[in-house]
């Protein structure tokens, strides 16, 4: 009798919910529930387009249960591995101007606040639920990819050996 392995990495996940992610629901379900099954330390936030200066971990309650990005800095260490996961379909100006968010008046720029994660966590990457082939057709994804220093993936199986892989190094 041996015991079950474990994986004892720890994983931050950020989930880009609503608008233009809505077809990709059944398959970040699937990812999700992967993850849970996997990883012994998983915590979770979603975030709409861009994380911003609030995260929340429950859809239906995220205006009125909001979590403070700053303080999921402070409490998850810069050992946890930061996976993204979102179309980065988005007007360019909710990543680089400070009130271009679609939902709200951001004091600062989103990617201000990809840069502060992605500078937290030392292993970061971006999942990608659409077909790579046209990633090059939105702004807002070369955007992102260049905030994340190339390490965007898609979300196949192939793009999550390349993610794994990044995490790993």
């Amino acid at each position: 009798m041996q015991a079950e392995r474990r994986n004892v990495v720890n994983v931050v996940l950020f989930l880009d919910v609503g608008g233009s992610m809505d077809p990709y629901i059944k398959l970040c379900e699937e990812l999700f529930s992967a993850a849970r099954s996997e990883f012994k330390h998983l915590e979770y936030f979603y975030f709409h387009n861009c994380p911003y200066e609030r995260l929340w971990r429950d859809n239906r309650r995220r205006h009125v249960e909001r979590l403070d990005t700053l303080e999921v800095l402070r409490t998850f260490g810069p050992d946890y591995k930061a996976v993204f996961v979102g179309d980065a379909a988005m007007s360019p100006y909710e990543i680089a101007v400070a009130g271009g968010s679609v939902e709200h008046m951001n004091p600062e720029p989103g990617a201000v606040w990809i840069q502060r994660l992605v500078s937290h966590f030392r292993r970061s990457v971006w999942l990608n639920p659409v077909q790579e082939r046209f990633w090059k057709y939105t702004q807002s994804v070369a955007m992102v990819q260049e905030l994340l220093e190339g390490r965007m993936y898609p979300l196949t199986l192939g793009g999550l050996d390349g993610a794994i892989k990044e995490l790993n190094s």
